[in-house]
């Protein structure tokens, strides 16, 4: 069950990320570098926040979780974004690199975490 929480982050990241493409959307800020920036934050700011909650010390711990939320990912835009935009969709290097972001951003975030150091007493 505890596997299924951890991976359930990719349904999470895509579902935040449609969420914030749509409330761009429906100001009618969709084109420029202002929607692309606000997507890239909020990108990092999950992905992050996925990646700190697997609790691991390393990006190798990560790396398995965040491959499989790009899947996920990958996913269901097959089945939800595909039908509506068409498979020209595919032809944006954009998207592309939203996917790799999605891989690589959670490997970053134990970095982002206080560890306490153990001292030996001597």
């Amino acid at each position: 069950m505890k596997q299924l929480g951890r991976l359930s982050w990719g349904i999470v990241i895509y579902a935040i990320m449609y969420l914030c493409a749509n409330g761009l959307a429906t100001y009618g800020i969709t084109g420029g570098l202002i929607p692309v920036l606000c997507k890239l934050v909020v990108l990092v700011a999950i992905t992050t926040i996925a990646g700190r909650a697997l609790t691991f010390r390393s990006w190798k711990d990560i790396l398995p979780y965040s491959i499989a939320w790009m899947f996920i990912v990958i996913g269901i835009d097959a089945l939800f974004t595909l039908p509506l935009a068409g498979p020209q969709m595919y032809g944006s290097p954009v998207i592309w690199i939203g996917y790799a972001l999605v891989a690589l951003l959670p490997l970053a975030a134990p970095q982002t975490r206080a560890f306490e150091v153990e001292t030996s007493d001597e």
